[in-house]
């Protein structure tokens, strides 16, 4: 979104709360006339926006998009490795299958997502107060459902059943108990329905939710729960709208001067504050005077800094290597877009990352140990700082996974094999890229076992790292697709989900009020 326009409406938001004051008199129920209440806030447009603008604060925020929430989802796929004994507890306990019902970081993702379901229920109960721009009204209202759904999503996806709210809380004891999965699936449905009619098809605010970014998010939905139809449909939506398309260059996906190209669908939005400095408060309303805020991501994994998480060797080994004898004529050139390794020139070109300079573990690719990290939303590329919380946008959804999704809902629904393939090969056809078209020689596509095996192929080597493998796995996993499980460490009805945060435990009595246990299974 334009950066002036967010971060001014941002610096409005207000925390509604009702407070009382106590003097000596007898007028002792005072509510300050400083600071707004539901009663006395959202009665236009403007202040609205604001409500809005704190439902992106916290989405951008270090317990989400910032931080943890790119964490909760690598460390729940095979696409990463521990960096080494930097690796920090509570990350480690999820990347090995040992979570704790304490873990701070699920705890922190937990919060987060209510945070924003909170801060949407106070937009949409709120926006029938608005009648002075309704036009702007329904957007805000659109955004907001758009957000609730996307948080109710990630909600379901790592959690399983769990409390719906809908309307704003105002009072201590307005606490839910756990909902099944497919109540959660009808309310994200219904959100996202409703927001593909409030949302523009495009913006110049950019950053901001649209009808694209809802249609794209209805498809994984509806590819999650399995019905394969309903989510072609969605998806096909975003293909017939003409608005998006493949990048020229794959590492446009991931720099920060590609960002809101015609491939991205939606994106967080972050600023190079250049102070070096992180929102370390994860609240999203913790920056003075609405200061930028920046993505950690850089941090955590760049070959230079703590490489706390770097691609596993599944991962690696996954990509097509030339080999003539197997009949493979190139080397995907993903590999070397996606990850460094030693050898490789960083720093505008004028540098040569060594093994020294990358902490921690090694990988093994084809047989051979070499230092391995992530390239994909590293600064390194024009930057050599071993410490710089960045301003890369983190893309959310792309449209070569809307491609990708599509040929798997083909796939699914008994479609011919050369449809399917061509959506795959869309992908492939990449300028760049430009690997050979399926079915290739690794990769035949006469049956739908191997149009699944051609489209886990692409899915790994073109979403490698980007949060979207861990649900590919639950997807698969319940279509019995693999022989062995991806998770080592996987226990059934156990591992498909995380632990509910034992603080929830504690401060909801009402968590198992309504049929299911207060915890998931195994924990």
């Amino acid at each position: 979104m334009q950066y002036s326009n967010f971060y001014k409406s941002l610096a409005g938001v207000v925390m509604i709360t009702g407070t009382v004051f106590l003097a000596c008199n007898k007028q002792l129920d005072k509510t300050d006339p400083s600071h707004p209440t539901l009663e006395t806030f959202f009665k236009n447009s403007a202040e609205l926006v604001g409500g809005t603008n704190a439902i992106y604060s916290i989405f951008h925020s270090g317990s989400l998009v910032g931080r943890e929430w790119f964490f909760v989802h690598d460390l729940r796929s095979d696409d990463v490795a521990s960096g080494g004994s930097q690796l920090e507890q509570p990350r480690g306990q999820i990347l090995n299958g040992a979570t704790a019902t304490d873990n701070t970081l699920v705890k922190d993702v937990w919060n987060g997502l209510y945070t924003i379901v909170h801060r949407a229920n106070t937009v949409i109960d709120n926006g029938p107060n608005v009648t002075d721009n309704t036009e702007l009204r329904d957007r805000c209202v659109g955004e907001a459902k758009f957000f609730r759904a996307w948080a109710y999503f990630e909600l379901v996806t790592n959690w399983g059943a769990v409390p719906i709210y809908t309307t704003q809380v105002t009072a201590p004891d307005q606490f839910q108990p756990r909902r099944s999965e497919e109540e959660v699936y009808t309310q994200i449905i219904t959100d996202l329905t409703d927001a593909i009619t409030a949302l523009p098809a495009t913006t110049d605010d950019q950053g901001r939710a649209t009808k694209g970014a809802a249609h794209a998010l209805l498809g994984r939905v509806h590819m999650q729960k399995g019905d394969y139809a309903a989510a072609k449909t969605a998806l096909q939506a975003v293909i017939s709208s003409g608005l998006y398309s493949l990048v020229p260059n794959y590492t446009y996906n991931f720099d920060e001067e590609h960002e809101f190209n015609a491939e991205s669908i939606l994106e967080a939005v972050f600023f190079d504050r250049g102070d070096n400095n992180f929102n370390w408060g994860y609240t999203g309303d913790d920056q003075p005077n609405a200061q930028p805020q920046s993505t950690v991501r850089n941090q955590e994994y760049s070959p230079i800094a703590w490489r706390n998480l770097i691609p596993s060797n599944r991962y690696l080994n996954e990509f097509e290597f030339q080999d003539a004898a197997a009949g493979i004529p190139k080397t995907d050139p993903r590999f070397g877009m996606s990850v460094y390794q030693t050898g490789d020139k960083y720093f505008n070109n004028t540098l040569t990352l060594t093994d020294a300079a990358q902490n921690g573990n090694a990988s093994v690719v084809n047989g051979v140990t070499k230092k391995i990290s992530w390239r994909k939303y590293m600064l390194i590329y024009k930057d050599n700082s071993t410490f710089h919380p960045g301003g890369i946008n983190q893309r959310i959804i792309r449209y070569a996974d809307v491609l990708l999704m599509m040929a798997e809902c083909e796939t699914e629904l008994g479609s011919a094999a050369a449809v399917v393939t061509g959506y795959l090969n869309q992908v492939r056809d990449r300028p760049g890229v430009e690997m050979p078209h399926y079915p290739t020689a690794k990769y035949p596509c006469n049956s739908k076992a191997e149009l699944i095996r051609a489209i886990m192929h692409e899915r790994t080597v073109e979403l490698g790292d980007e949060e979207v493998r861990n649900r590919d796995i639950l997807r698969w996993r319940r279509k019995g697709y693999f022989t062995t499980d991806p998770l080592s460490y996987f226990r059934p009805d156990r591992d498909e989900l995380l632990p509910i945060p034992q603080s929830e435990i504690d401060n909801n009595p009402e968590l198992g009020a309504g049929g299911i246990n207060k915890q998931n299974p195994g924990y």
